[in-house]
């Protein structure tokens, strides 16, 4: 019995030490994070629940800098492996004091956030500020193992950002459905990823050399660009549905939003890809490759999906809410469509982080101001979707072309070397 537990631990051990290891605990932290919204929805009723998803969406627009932070750490020390104790060192003490940073200011903004929201008290907003701080921690541990390719600790990582989240957010809502409760648990639950980061990241006996300030100051701004390229990712993947609040009935808005649940599970299926891929692409010499595994890979499951929608439109329309939704079930294929074309502009993005490009960020921006304008334009629900999904593609295109330039202006400097 002893020997036969004992080899099923060690082959659970073995596929989390593989890349497979990461797709799985990225599904898991996924499933986690919703699963922690239907609780919610379901223990604190509409009025309240609504308080707490907009408190969460706060939040995800806050880890931005988390996110920038990650692609930096991963990015340096793939770049450059000889350095990699150096670099740790450097962006694990930038990271808290981002934390740090990032946590005061929306501490102090607070009492604007209190109001906005119409939250039932001051204490869900302080809440939600203090979870900036082991949000914002987690990225920079979780790109040092990214960087140094160590999958069972960046698995764990991401294992415990979506299970302790459900399983103690869960808790403190059933013991007390309020929103203060809910924020509690998701402060006390944001904690335990740093503190499997922090295990993993232990210090390893030997000298470190230091780096000097014009370094500490270099990876300040690489985090700071990555997150702005990356904001502006988020608003491009995002604004549609406050442009089809705007410009179309509340029905046909909420069909929208209903059809945007197939576009999210199809943009985040593949999410494991982007966090395998991307030291790849920050490596020299493998970087061409790495690019173009992912958009085969992408622009495959993408089609997949898209398909699958298509001929299970039945299926998609219980999954998104049932007959309520029937209005747009016949457009549920091209939401898929939109999934698809949103992973591969993620995985674009990065690629353009992993070369430290400026000229990303600025094609995403111009694509979110269009968006913007010519979704104005639409009055249904089939047009808006056309619209954005137009844009995408538009946007897609021009960063797979930037993403071209990049690669002959290497080979070519590589020749003249």
């Amino acid at each position: 019995m002893t020997t036969s537990v004992e080899l099923q631990q060690s082959r659970v051990v073995r596929v989390l030490r593989s890349t497979a290891g990461i797709a799985i605990a990225m599904a898991v932290m996924n499933i986690g994070t919703y699963a922690f919204q239907m609780v919610a929805a379901r223990t604190l009723g509409p009025s309240q629940y609504g308080a707490v998803a907009s408190m969460m969406a706060l939040l995800m627009v806050l880890s931005v800098v988390q996110l920038g932070l990650q692609a930096t750490a991963a990015r340096r020390i793939s770049a450059e492996p000889d350095d990699v104790a150096a670099i740790e060192r450097t962006v694990l003490v930038t990271t808290w004091r981002a934390a740090l940073l990032l946590g005061l200011l929306a501490l102090a903004a607070a009492p604007a956030v209190w109001h906005l929201l119409r939250l039932d008290g001051l204490a869900p907003a302080v809440l939600l500020a203090l979870c900036v701080i082991p949000v914002t921690v987690m990225g920079g541990q979780a790109g040092v193992l990214q960087g140094e390719r160590r999958w069972l600790p960046l698995s764990l990582v991401y294992l415990s950002v979506g299970v302790p989240r459900v399983l103690l957010g869960g808790g403190f809502l059933l013991v007390s459905p309020t929103e203060t409760s809910a924020m509690l648990g998701v402060l006390v639950a944001s904690w335990l990823p740093v503190a499997v980061g922090s295990w993993a990241l232990r210090r390893r006996p030997g000298d470190v050399v230091h780096h000097d300030l014009t370094v500490r100051r270099d990876v300040l701004k690489e985090t700071l660009g990555s997150a702005v390229a990356l904001l502006a990712f988020l608003a491009l993947s995002n604004l549609d549905v406050v442009v089809a609040r705007s410009v179309l009935d509340e029905h046909d808005a909420g069909l929208y939003a209903g059809g945007l649940i197939v576009t999210k599970a199809v943009l985040f299926l593949p999410q494991f890809a982007v966090v395998i891929l991307f030291p790849s692409m920050s490596t020299d010499g493998e970087s061409r490759t790495a690019v173009l595994k992912g958009l085969a890979l992408l622009t495959g499951l993408g089609a997949a999906c898209t398909l699958a929608t298509y001929l299970l439109s039945g299926l998609a329309l219980v999954f998104i809410g049932g007959d309520d939704y029937a209005g747009v079930q016949d457009q549920l294929w091209l939401f898929a469509v939109l999934g698809g074309l949103l992973s591969v502009l993620q995985l674009l993005v990065y690629a353009g982080l992993a070369k430290r490009g400026r000229a990303t960020k600025y094609l995403i921006g111009i694509g979110v101001v269009v968006l913007v304008a010519a979704g104005a334009t639409t009055d249904s629900v089939l047009g808006l979707a056309l619209t954005v999904a137009a844009v995408d593609a538009l946007v897609v295109a021009l960063l797979i072309a930037l993403q071209m330039f990049r690669h002959r202006r290497e080979t070519a400097d590589s020749a003249v070397g």
